[in-house]
């Protein structure tokens, strides 16, 4: 394995075993929001979905940034909004050394030494986008495995899925994105291009994308650059000042919007995600 940013090609994807079954761990009930924790193989993962709700709806993964897991509380608050504002599925897991996962010990090396190289003088960016490039050659099949499992439910369904992830979220979403066509919208941000920047070209689906002006961690003119490396016909680019954690709230309204206007396809003034889409949008106005 090795710690230096890859950038002349896109990162090899490994293969997973096949896994059929998820061995459910908790479920709870709250504000109309059904939660059940999962794992899938060695893969944690939370499954969240409107109380009571049967057939196919549209489903959205979730990945947490740097340090977090899959119901930190950012997650947990934009993934109960979805579900709640939207009537849409949401699924997060645990990423590789974070969560309810095991420590890798390679994972924790490279990270350490990454930190040394950082005090000696080493610009950040590079080595967070080495680093993102290595991690997602496990997460893609893991998280495609995790789709093919959650859309045998009977209350999610083979409806259509969006992808919302910033920092790290979308240093590992961008290469899942462009691997998965079951996507047909994503919510990218805080990534830069370093180690994205060809595999970004192979997305063609929408794409709004989150930049912070002042962002600590990525250089203003590598997110951008990442953003112009989309191949989308549709993309929108959201810039905001404030550091790297500084997102605004309204963004996420924002991504309400986009997703519904994105994976809803309005079938009569009876269907429930049509409803929930007004709502949303009511919300929105009346801020």
């Amino acid at each position: 394995m090795r710690s230096t940013p890859e950038t002349s090609e896109p990162p090899e994807i490994a293969e997973i075993s096949e896994i059929s079954e998820i061995s459910e761990i908790s479920e709870t009930s709250s504000d109309g929001v059904r939660e059940q924790l999962f794992t899938l193989g060695q893969i944690p993962g939370v499954l969240w979905t409107p109380e009571g709700a049967t057939g196919t709806r549209p489903l959205i993964v979730m990945g947490h940034g740097g340090g977090q897991h899959k119901k930190a509380p950012g997650i947990l608050a934009h993934a109960r909004r979805v579900v709640a504002e939207c009537d849409f599925a949401v699924v997060a897991v645990d990423v590789p050394g974070h969560g309810d996962r095991p420590k890798d010990e390679e994972y924790d090396r490279i990270a350490t030494e990454n930190q040394a190289r950082v005090a000696a003088g080493e610009a950040l960016a590079p080595l967070i986008a080495g680093f993102q490039a290595l991690v997602a050659r496990q997460t893609v099949p893991e998280w495609r495995a995790v789709l093919d499992v959650v859309q045998r439910l009977g209350h999610v369904g083979a409806g259509p899925v969006g992808y919302w992830g910033v920092s790290l979220g979308c240093g590992l979403g961008v290469p899942f994105v462009a691997a998965e066509p079951r996507v047909r919208a994503a919510v990218l941000g805080l990534g830069g291009a370093l180690a994205s920047a060809e595999v970004a070209a192979r997305i063609t689906v929408p794409v709004e994308f989150l930049v912070q002006w002042d962002d600590e961690r990525v250089p203003r003119e590598q997110s951008l650059a990442l953003f112009d490396a989309f191949a989308s016909a549709e993309k929108t680019l959201h810039v905001n000042p404030g550091e790297h954690g500084d997102i605004p709230e309204f963004e996420l309204d924002s991504a309400l919007r986009f997703f519904s206007r994105h994976l809803v396809r309005p079938r009569g003034p009876r269907s429930a995600t049509r409803r929930s889409e007004s709502v949303s949008d009511r919300r929105v106005r009346a801020r």
